[in-house]
């Protein structure tokens, strides 16, 4: 156990002596009206907001910022733990909401500018390639271990978040602290595919029961079925599959948040697949090599051509026209219309919306219609290989932030992961990240009503669900490509095969001229290019081309989520 987890509630000492009035006061007001679910007990959650007090004495009155993406989440901490920090501790706190693209764009400008723009971002731990190499990002590790000492929370235990890994650098350093996490997963109307006379006549169609899918092919077979077959329940135009197109952003993040890995394009290896990952980029050590296939990549090969050409056809044939005009956020919550079957993956964040009753999809007693269960394999997937994408949506500190801001926004983010507050922050929003929290009896009682969240939470597919890893030396610069390529083949300018071929190239364009630059450590050595059937006759990844119609196979849900353990 690392030295500063000598985490014991019950040896908190202040670090300022200060009277406890109106903060007192305080504190007794937000346990008693909003943290009133906790893992403490709530003699322990006040002991805890009192270290907060004292340790914020020396920046009271002083205002923060802190930025995040738009999702229930932050709203609650923008809404509530802000204003509850405020009113505890004296530090003002503006949390600012924005799209996850123009986080990405604020923490870059202040890379580059020198600005504090923000004193912390929360921001996805796709970054960790980033943050490790360029030496902009204060390792947490190291800021516990050095000048944050005294304003790190001795309850925060760091051994109780579960992402902590996806946070942590090939250095072993923690670059980055987990805030939420929300994973990518097949959701399906379990009511449908429970229904006897469904169940009969997709048998009769397909050889074999309708349940949910472990492969393509069964999930191709069940979308078919529902948009051309079926067409009709209870009086409303039904689809068998639902995803989203627009170009921008968004549909960048649909592809690089592990597409390519559900089919099978990377490597066997957790946790994104060595020496090629889920992006199709090959590593020597820590130093990219290469994402074509003539220099050892996958970005372009038959694996990654058949991932993007089912996202494009299945888009086509099976989802409502609506479907290719969609963003991210907008095609989360459409399912909760209820007239879709299922959606290979779907992200959690959006499980909040679909648990409302009155819902379409909710059943009187607050149930729900739907489930959600491990994502359908590719033709190319391969026992070991990871099977899905994780966000973990984390807090980060950035080394021009000067020092006396840095402890203040510092001591904000731990008081909204702090075991006071995040059992009811997971609550609101549904993306837990302590094992604390998860394995909680509220949680228990609450897991009925959410279809399977609490499961996947509680197995080990929380491990193995993961997010981009450490072979993206910068994702910010890297990410664009995906939505600008895979956008020509949705729109027809160019065959996939086409498009994923000049994305390769654009990828190892900016791997050249980021090697070129030298500002980072690991940078990219390119391969020098060879036949790609040097690479396609070896073992692992680029993979030959393979049967991409094998026989559907399907499981109950009960055996589903079996899967995850």
């Amino acid at each position: 156990m690392r030295k500063w987890l000598w985490l014991n509630l019950l040896i908190i000492t202040p670090i300022h002596a200060v009277e406890y009035l109106d903060h007192e006061k305080a504190i007794a007001h937000w346990i008693d009206s909003e943290f009133e679910v906790s893992t403490l007990t709530r003699a322990q959650q006040e002991q805890e907001l009192r270290w907060f007090v004292n340790a914020a004495a020396p920046y009271r009155g002083m205002t923060i910022r802190v930025v995040s993406e738009r999702i229930d989440t932050h709203k609650y901490e923008a809404a509530v733990l802000a204003k509850a920090f405020t009113e505890i501790t004296g530090v003002h706190v503006v949390h600012e909401q924005t799209g996850e693209d123009d986080v990405i764009k604020k923490l870059q400008t202040q890379i580059q500018t020198g600005v504090n723009l923000y004193d912390a971002y929360i921001n996805d731990s796709d970054l960790i390639g980033y943050h490790f190499r360029s030496g902009e990002t204060v390792p947490i590790s190291d800021f516990i271990d050095g000048e944050g000492k005294e304003v790190t929370l001795p309850t925060l235990d760091l051994d109780d978040f579960i992402g902590l890994s996806f946070t942590t650098g090939p250095d072993g350093k923690i670059y980055q602290l987990p805030d939420q996490q929300f994973a990518n997963l097949y959701w399906y109307r379990h009511d449908w595919f429970s229904r006897p006379d469904l169940k009969a006549r997709f048998k009769q169609l397909y050889g074999y029961e309708l349940g949910v899918p472990q492969n393509w092919s069964a999930y191709e077979d069940i979308a078919e079925f529902f948009t051309v077959h079926v067409k009709v329940i209870d009086g409303e135009r039904v689809w068998g599959h639902m995803d989203y197109a627009k170009t921008d952003p968004s549909l960048g993040w649909r592809m690089s948040d592990a597409w390519l890995s559900m089919a099978g394009a990377g490597d066997v290896g957790l946790p994104n697949g060595m020496p090629v990952d889920d992006w199709g980029i090959r590593v020597i050590g820590c130093q990219p090599v290469g994402a074509s296939v003539k220099r050892g990549g996958a970005l372009d090969g038959p694996a990654a051509i058949y991932a993007v050409t089912k996202f494009v056809d299945w888009l086509d044939r099976y989802a409502p026209p609506d479907a290719k005009h969609l963003n991210f956020t907008e095609a989360g919550e459409w399912v909760g219309k209820g007239n879709i079957a299922q959606q290979i993956f779907w992200y959690t964040a959006f499980t909040r919306g679909l648990t409302q009753k009155g819902s379409p999809v909710v059943n009187a007693d607050g149930t729900p219609k739907w489930r959600m269960a491990p994502s359908p394999k590719g033709s190319y997937w391969e026992k070991g290989m990871k099977l899905g994408y994780q966000d973990a949506g984390s807090w980060t500190l950035l080394k021009n932030t000067p020092e006396d801001r840095r402890k203040a926004a510092w001591l904000y983010a731990q008081f909204t992961v702090s075991k006071t507050v995040s059992l009811k922050k997971t609550l609101v929003g549904l993306t837990p990240i302590r094992h604390s929290d998860i394995y909680s009896e509220v949680m228990t009682q609450k897991a009925p009503y959410l279809g399977g969240l609490v499961e996947f939470y509680r197995s080990r597919g929380r491990d193995v669900w993961t997010p981009t890893g450490t072979n993206v030396p910068d994702y910010t610069r890297l990410s664009n490509f995906w939505w600008q390529y895979v956008s020509k083949a949705v729109e027809g300018k160019l065959s996939v095969s086409e498009a994923m071929q000049e994305m390769a190239t654009a990828v190892e364009d900016e791997f050249q001229q980021i090697a070129d630059e030298k500002k980072m450590t690991c940078l990219p050595v390119l391969n020098e290019p060879k036949d790609p059937a040097y690479w396609l006759n070896k073992e692992g990844a680029p993979k030959a081309k393979r049967n991409e119609k094998e026989k559907g196979v399907t499981l109950s849900y009960e055996e589903a989520i079996r899967v995850w353990n």
